[in-house]
């Protein structure tokens, strides 16, 4: 099938189009990780700092193939007083690299094929987005795989945003050219993350939405200017490692490796039991 990925978005209208008088633009980070996933903070943590510096509209909490941290954000944020919206999600590890899901609150299987991972998140009522597309020192899509999936013949199976900025310098290879992409050919939502695994990280990065701002409407609009395009990804200061200190950054990739550890060799041990069964069942025979 030839690449052809400019029909929906690319009648998009321009952030000028939408604006009114009561129209303002609001800010949300849409990957910050807790100490369930990947992170160093609990979710109360995150969820005080973020009230205190009040610089952010909307907050989503996204694990790695995880769950618990966003939901237990959800309920904390429900029963206290924050000024802010939550969005719940997590960050799926596909066949094929990471993949953001938001507003989503049931479990997405990792380890399939990214269409079929964009099927689940799109069937469980959220948006998929591509996080740190084509970057080289962390995990990402590739190129190939995400136009194989923009080519599928089933719009669920396609993704619906791409991450052009981002808090960390890990993540920031491949942006350039992800950002000329998504202009020329892709024509998918952008949004801005921090990726934060650190509470001072939050914000680092974010993405800009035109609304109105009204308390209880600001998640919705978030989510409205991501699928209508209106949404822009943009960049905050980035924190220094030496700010953060040494120790606290080397306790974190550990607890990261080995959460990657553990991704990794639960599918394996599950692979080789199965086998076991395969032949223990053949040998009855």
């Amino acid at each position: 099938m030839a690449l052809d990925m400019t029909s929906a978005r690319g009648a998009r209208p321009t952030i000028a189009s939408v604006l009114t008088s009561d129209i303002r633009f609001g800010r949300a980070d849409l990957h910050v990780e807790t100490r369930a996933g990947d992170g160093e903070a609990e979710p109360r943590a995150i969820l005080d700092r973020v009230e205190r510096r009040d610089d952010l509209d909307v907050l989503a909490i996204a694990d790695r193939d995880r769950l618990d941290g966003a939901l237990e954000a959800r309920e904390l944020h429900a029963a206290g007083e924050y000024h802010f919206e939550l969005v719940p999600g997590l960050q799926v590890t596909t066949a094929d690299g990471p993949l953001l899901a938001l507003w989503v609150d049931v479990p997405i299987t990792a380890g399939a094929p990214l269409e079929e991972t964009v099927t689940a998140v799109h069937a469980a009522g959220g948006i998929a987005v591509v996080p740190h597309p084509f970057a080289r020192l962390v995990r990402s899509i590739s190129r190939r795989a995400l136009e194989r999936s923009l080519q599928s013949a089933d719009p669920a199976a396609r993704p619906d945003a791409i991450q052009l900025t981002s808090g960390s310098a890990r993540a920031e290879a491949g942006a350039r050219r992800a950002l000329e992409l998504n202009a020329s050919r892709y024509h998918l939502g952008e949004v801005g993350a921090s990726g934060a695994t650190f509470p001072e990280r939050v914000a680092t990065a974010y993405t800009l939405f035109p609304g109105t701002l009204r308390p209880g409407r600001r998640a919705a609009e978030l989510r409205a200017a991501i699928e209508n395009g209106t949404a822009r990804a943009a960049a905050g200061s980035r924190l220094p490692i030496r700010r953060l200190g040494w120790r606290r950054v080397a306790e974190q990739r550990t607890r990261e490796a080995a959460h990657a550890s553990r991704r990794t060799l639960a599918p394996l041990l599950d692979r080789i039991a199965d086998a076991r069964d395969v032949m223990s069942t053949g040998s009855r025979r």
